[in-house]
């Protein structure tokens, strides 16, 4: 049997690179994490039910189980942004040049 290489990534990019997917989609990975990881954040740090979230953001509590487990395949951009608003953050987008 064949064994497999585990490949260690630093970097949306990098995951990117290696997963055969554009520099786009990388920046999409990045992006989608970062608010995944803050509504993770405010909602332990609330110290909220999945209901309660579910409710302030007015989506079903299995898209906020999801969403807690960091399982947003389904899950659009849009959703995450909010539900972070619902928890009372907002989100501030900078750019800078890709090359």
């Amino acid at each position: 049997m064949n064994k497999s290489k585990s490949i260690v990534t630093r970097t949306a990019a990098e995951l990117a690179k290696e997963l055969g997917l554009s520099p786009a989609d990388g920046a999409e990975l990045e992006l989608r994490s970062a608010l995944n990881s803050k509504i993770i954040e405010a909602v332990r740090r609330k110290n909220l039910t999945h209901a309660q979230v579910a409710n302030l953001a007015r989506t079903s509590r299995t898209r906020v189980t999801a969403i807690l487990n960091r399982n947003t395949n389904a899950v659009s951009t849009d959703l995450l942004l909010r539900v972070l608003y619902s928890l009372g953050y907002t989100a501030k987008i900078t750019f800078k040049s890709a090359a």
